[in-house]
């Protein structure tokens, strides 16, 4: 009779509702429902949590984005002026490669070109007018050696023709940079740049004329 009792009472071992899986199932689901209710119900304070948390991981994200832009900039900096640097030491190299190159272009061909390439590659401005001026006086040699007549280059341009001598008008050019050169004296501002231009106009007038 009392073992009876024990097997038939719903809160023994063998006939505990936590065995029951219908029990089991319908109780877990209520529980899930309510974690589910309380975690979106406005009214809790998981909710004002959530929403911190959301805030604090949205304001490190656009820190975190702030820092990574700045030094993208930063990086983009040096790189620009790394490659600044890198232009310049690449310029001056080639203008040095110029330089040696009509150096050794010009050797024993004529000293005196070799005398106006010194001054053109100088660093003080008052040498590049020596380069036009000595670039004119070997133009003023080659006109007489042409066979023109005058005094000075002006009247042997004057009496030249473009026929006989088709750089006459880039000469005249040169020629009167050259007078202005020798009139204005410290007055005449002549770039280096420019005076590059002139000395090779004038290059080109003795070249075609195999006169360096």
């Amino acid at each position: 009779m009392a073992q009876d009792t024990i097997f038939s009472n719903s809160n023994t071992i063998l006939n505990s509702k936590w065995l029951d899986p219908n029990y089991l199932f319908g109780h877990g689901w209520d529980f899930i429902k309510q974690v589910f209710h309380y975690l979106v119900n406005p009214d809790t304070h998981v909710v004002a949590i959530y929403h911190n948390i959301l805030f604090f991981l949205s304001l490190f994200f656009l820190t975190l984005m702030a820092y990574c832009a700045i030094r993208m900039i930063e990086i983009r900096m040096k790189e620009h002026k790394h490659l600044k640097h890198e232009i310049e030491e690449y310029a001056h190299h080639q203008a040095e490669r110029a330089k040696k190159k009509i150096e050794d272009e010009s050797v024993s061909k004529n000293e005196h070109w070799i005398k106006t390439i010194h001054y053109l590659f100088s660093e003080h401005p008052n040498d590049w007018k020596l380069a036009v001026i000595e670039a004119d006086t070997m133009l003023d040699v080659l006109l007489g050696e042409l066979g023109f007549k005058g005094e000075s280059l002006g009247e042997k341009l004057k009496s030249a023709t473009q026929d006989k001598f088709k750089d006459l008008t880039v000469a005249w050019e040169v020629h009167n940079i050259r007078n202005k050169i020798a009139h204005e004296g410290a007055d005449f501002e002549l770039s280096h740049h420019e005076a590059k231009r002139v000395i090779a106009i004038y290059e080109q007038i003795f070249r075609n004329f195999g006169f360096i």
